[in-house]
């Protein structure tokens, strides 16, 4: 692609969870090699002592990689496997040009420990591209952060839309509700932040990314089930023009008979 277009992938890929999360991750690697997305934002990604699993699907494809933390979901206590045992569980971001500087952000969060969003100053051709990636709260009992959490995105890719740059701000991630929900209205409402998948007039297929019809759904996730979920969004720059969004689809088919994880990867084309 040209430094004008940009490929973005959103994914939740379901951390060590389940009992082939070995070959899933070469499910994952897979698909990134045969769509070559320029940024992927990774919710329930994994990071142990010796390595993280960004940079081990980074390092093939060349591709620049950071990892932060704590995010959503809680991990089992205690570990139910070994390969669970001091494995955290993050956000991670994945860039094809090299990533100046990264920080966590914390979200409003009435949990112990706060959840936060990752951003990256990518080193794009035309400028530095801030990159958000985020996994929102999901319990029911839990609205009042989930709602909040929607707002304080809002308000950071606001912010970082006013820093120096032409290019826009872009937000990824798994945001647990649906389109037409409070959570969502929180970050689009007068356009501060656009849905790259309705900006388009609708993207290729139903657009669900957490399916009941998938073996692996989480069953009880009946608000999240179902629905898109997970998004691909921007805001442009202050000076900088609208993004056009070429393409936009979601990749709900299994790989050699196998779902890489729970949820279906979106992945969107940018052009500015």
């Amino acid at each position: 692609m040209n430094s004008g277009t940009v490929r973005v992938m959103t994914w939740n890929v379901w951390w060590r969870f389940g009992d082939r999360w070995r070959e899933r991750q070469i499910g994952i690697a897979a698909s990134l090699a045969a769509h070559r997305p320029d940024i992927v934002g990774l919710q329930e990604s994994w990071s142990a002592r010796e390595s993280s699993q960004a940079a081990v699907l980074a390092a093939p494809l060349g591709l620049h990689s950071v990892f932060g933390g704590p995010s959503l979901p809680d991990l089992p206590d205690p570990p139910e496997s070994d390969d669970h045992d001091g494995v955290g569980l993050g956000l991670a971001i994945l860039s094809r040009w090299p990533i100046r500087h990264s920080w966590t952000h914390r979200l409003p969060s009435s949990r112990a420990e706060r959840p936060v969003a990752l951003v990256a100053a990518v080193d794009h051709p035309d400028g530095v591209l801030h990159v958000v990636c985020a996994c929102a709260e999901y319990h029911a009992h839990l609205a009042e952060d989930h709602l909040a959490q929607t707002r304080e995105l809002a308000r950071l890719v606001t912010d970082l839309s006013t820093r120096d740059g032409a290019l826009p701000v872009l937000l990824v991630g798994d945001l647990n509700a649906g389109p037409d929900t409070p959570e969502i209205e929180a970050l689009t409402a007068g356009d501060a932040v656009t849905d790259a998948w309705t900006r388009r007039g609708g993207g290729d297929g139903d657009g669900v990314t957490l399916s009941a019809a998938h073996p692996d759904a989480p069953l009880g996730a009946v608000k999240q089930l179902n629905r898109r979920i997970d998004y691909v969004m921007f805001r442009p720059s202050i000076g900088g023009s609208t993004p056009k969004v070429t393409h936009a689809a979601v990749l709900d088919e299994p790989l050699n008979g196998l779902y890489p994880s729970d949820h279906f990867p979106v992945v969107v084309d940018l052009a500015w």
